[in-house]
């Protein structure tokens, strides 16, 4: 009897990943293929949704045959994408009518501006602040901005989504145009007290609420695809998460109090707080984790700007290490007594801050302070930011958290690893598997398939790391990083 298969497809911000799954959740294969990141002088920050339509088509075809398996026995699809990215296209003609406007991009400043005695409102029906960040001024810019945009608008022409939706259209050669709750509640446009687009948010923005896409449970039948005739037979795709909300499935954070923070270019750190929403007002946003069978679940998340990013700058703007592995040793390697601070404020401060003025600081350096103290730094001041997020998470949710689960490529870095457990005076698990997020979006689309059931999160292994630290040398680092952040924001 032949095996059965999940395909999970993970559409991130640098690049597009097919995975296989066999009917134990293991991963049989990969295949990755990297995009144009559009950036003009600006800093405007767009993506070709066509070439990542295309890039799908590739690499999911590429995985299959690299795991020379019958592509028959392939029985369904999981799909996890970049957040808040949004895309406008023609229902008519099934293109796009402008590029898709990235997440990082803040191009929608002047309208939420204009909103800006609308912000309690936004915050109260959507969980989020009111920013640029989110999807809603991205797709106000494209109408307000871009050729034919408005007029098509408001004939209801269009088709206004994030990446998960532009791809279940043009997958389902244009038959579906869905979403799911983790996505639609990062809009900024879905009222998540409420679960259903908010027609006052809607009009605030000036769009027409007929163009925004069916929202779904995240373990819903979407649709089916053949993709472009790989498959003889259309196949359907049964999950949906936006990267984190898959992170966070992945990472088996199924119940209220679990935590997990994604250590990527930026970072994003999710607490599952159940079936009743907590709104916060100390700087950190509430979303949905998704929607299975019926019922919703919350979570609080912060969002910070650098994390990975901070390594890549040692590496590519200093010079002071050739790759982003040698950070370990050289930590190490530092002066144990050396108070060096760094604060990657390079635009502007995150959660739980929200300072878009802040400005990166390097403070408490000595004479005898070197490279190894500079890189030692850069690693904690990911810990550090990590640890003032949960700490408003713990205080607005009342729950103590004794574990942290975490996924990414810097979680590789033992010492940043063990630096992390010590500042938080918690217990890190690291996964064996990277790709967190489409592990989360597989296993979903496999269980509601009844492939899976939940024991196939018990295939994945961790490495754990337990706090060593003295509580007075935990408050002693905790007060220096303070100072620090107190140094770098703007004072009006």
């Amino acid at each position: 009897m032949s095996d059965k298969y999940i395909l999970g497809i993970d559409q991130s911000t640098q690049s597009t990943k097919a995975l296989l799954f066999d009917s134990k959740g293991k991963i049989l294969g990969r295949s990755d293929i990297c995009h144009n990141q559009i950036i003009n002088d600006k800093g405007w920050v767009e993506h070709d949704p066509m070439q990542i339509y295309d890039n799908t088509i590739t690499v999911a075809r590429n995985v299959i045959e690299k795991a020379a398996i019958n592509k028959s026995d392939i029985i369904g699809i999981g799909l996890t994408n970049q957040r808040e990215t949004a895309v406008v296209w023609d229902r008519e003609t099934g293109l796009p009518l402008y590029n898709a406007i990235v997440w990082q991009c803040a191009r929608g400043a002047g309208i939420c501006e204009r909103l800006i005695n609308k912000s309690a409102l936004i915050h109260k029906k959507t969980g989020l602040n009111l920013s640029p960040y989110f999807s809603a001024a991205k797709i106000a810019w494209i109408i307000e901005n871009v050729e034919q945009a408005k007029d098509k608008s408001e004939a209801g022409t269009l088709a206004y989504g994030t990446m998960d939706s532009w791809l279940l259209y043009k997958l389902s050669d244009g038959k579906r145009f869905k979403t799911d709750y983790s996505n639609a509640s990062r809009t900024q446009l879905f009222n998540i007290r409420e679960l259903k687009w908010d027609d006052e948010i809607c009009n605030l923005f000036g769009i027409n609420k007929a163009c925004l896409a069916e929202v779904c449970d995240s373990n819903s039948n979407f649709g089916d695809t053949d993709l472009e005739g790989l498959f003889d037979m259309p196949i359907p795709i049964h999950s949906i998460l936006g990267d984190s909300h898959g992170a966070l499935f992945g990472q088996e954070c199924h119940k209220k109090g679990m935590a997990k923070a994604t250590y990527g270019t930026g970072s994003s750190i999710m607490m599952n707080i159940g079936e009743e929403a907590i709104f916060s007002e100390k700087g950190i946003v509430t979303s949905l984790a998704w929607g299975i069978d019926g019922q919703v679940s919350y979570v609080l998340e912060g969002n910070i700007n650098y994390t990975g990013a901070v390594i890549s700058w040692l590496k590519n703007d200093l010079g002071l290490i050739q790759s982003e592995t040698e950070t370990e040793a050289l930590s190490y390697e530092a002066n144990p007594s050396d108070k060096t601070c760094l604060v990657p404020a390079f635009s502007g401060l995150g959660a739980p801050y929200w300072d878009s003025k802040a400005r990166a600081i390097i403070s408490g350096m000595t004479r005898t302070t070197g490279k190894a103290e500079i890189v030692r730094a850069a690693l904690e001041s990911i810990a550090y930011q990590i640890n003032d997020i949960i700490s408003v998470m713990i205080k607005e949710s009342g729950i103590r958290i004794k574990e942290l689960r975490v996924d990414g490529g810097p979680t590789r870095n033992k010492f940043l690893m063990q630096f992390q457990s010590d500042i938080l005076n918690s217990i890190i698990h690291v996964p064996d598997v990277e790709e967190l997020s489409v592990v989360g979006a597989s296993y979903m689309a496999g269980i509601a398939m009844g492939l899976f059931d939940e024991k196939v999160f018990k295939g994945l292994d961790y490495n754990s790391f337990n706090p060593l630290m003295l509580n007075k040398d935990r408050m002693e680092k905790c007060e220096n990083w303070k100072r620090a952040i107190d140094t770098v924001l703007y004072k009006s």
